[in-house]
């Protein structure tokens, strides 16, 4: 099969020929259809995250199911799932018995401890894979799986109450979704960016408002709830200016810099500072099932796994609107 593959920390990935994978007892062999590359996958690529090297990364993968491994009862041939980046951890730490597995120690993490899904065919445990809605395709499914499941969670995580006002900041990968899901939900929607040229397609996506930074924000009449989802932590913190007293600040966006948060802002206006990633497994199923609804649409480009120097550069860059995914029909 073919597989992409980074030998080491800042090589580059090599598309090589590997043998074909056989699944063990509770695992399945799917064959993938498309795979969303994540800017996760650079910071994968570079050693920033734990992980094995030499390795195949995409811890966006979806596909059909051919072949289940032994005990496997839970999913069939020719079911169409997608592989969440934690697939299970020891269930016998204190954190996999509180059902909160991607806290444990021995995290079964995809593209990380198990290839990933930048290939024609990976593994991963039944228990794991997720059923896709029959309305949703592949490509639209991809990047749910982390990206639309880490913004979903996110906001999920916030407890927004009926009437609340979300803000994103950081209209990327992550926040074009984030948008979406916030109005989805019900929530009056505020675009944080800094960018005009983007104006009109973040109106389009439904958000209601559009401010430059959180002194704008602030002016507007603030938000409960901000959604963090940009690599700026300097941004991020900027728009903590714009929070309404017992906001709720969300950061999901990564950036190797500290955040320089003032204290006096978290107490005097008694702020909620939460990080989050991809939370609990009905986060993934209502995401899934929103995106199926129509209600969101991932902005994609389609890429082979022929052009991954084009697009990792694209990706590395900043230049993707807003989400590569290797498609492999």
């Amino acid at each position: 099969m073919r597989a992409l593959v980074v030998e080491a920390p800042n090589k580059k990935w090599q598309l090589q020929d590997l043998p074909k994978p056989v699944p063990g007892p509770g695992q399945v062999l799917i064959r993938i259809h498309a795979s969303g590359f994540c800017f996760t996958d650079i910071h994968q690529t570079h050693g920033s995250l734990p992980g094995p090297f030499p390795r195949t990364l995409g811890h966006e993968p979806v596909g059909t199911i051919e072949e289940v491994g032994p005990g496997v009862t839970i999913r069939k041939v020719g079911d169409r799932v997608g592989v969440p980046w934690a697939q299970g951890g020891c269930e016998r730490c204190e954190w996999c018995l509180k059902g909160k597995q991607l806290f444990c120690a021995n995290l079964i993490g995809t593209a990380a401890s198990m290839s990933g899904g930048h290939a024609d065919y990976m593994l991963a445990y039944a228990q794991a894979a997720m059923l896709l809605p029959e309305k949703l395709s592949f490509e639209q499914a991809a990047p749910i799986f982390c990206a639309g499941y880490t913004v979903y969670s996110g906001l999920k995580i916030a407890k927004p109450q009926p009437g609340d006002r979300v803000a994103v900041q950081g209209i990327g990968g992550l926040g074009h979704l984030a948008i979406q899901y916030a109005k989805a939900s019900g929530f009056e929607t505020i675009a944080i960016s800094r960018s005009p040229d983007k104006d009109a397609l973040i109106k389009s996506l439904g958000a209601d408002h559009i401010v430059r930074d959180g002194a704008e924000l602030d002016k507007k009449g603030g938000a409960d709830v901000i959604l963090a989802t940009s690599n700026s932590s300097e941004a991020a913190v900027d728009a903590m200016n714009g929070l309404r007293p017992d906001g709720a600040f969300v950061v999901m966006g990564f950036d190797p810099e500290p955040m320089k948060i003032s204290a006096g802002l978290m107490i005097m206006k008694r702020l909620r500072l939460l990080g989050s990633q991809q939370n609990n497994k009905e986060d993934l199923y209502e995401a899934l099932q929103i995106a199926a609804a129509g209600k969101v649409k991932v902005i994609t480009e389609a890429y082979k796994f022929e052009d991954v120097e084009k697009v990792y550069d694209r990706v590395e860059r900043g230049q993707v609107r807003f989400r590569a995914v290797f498609i492999n029909n």
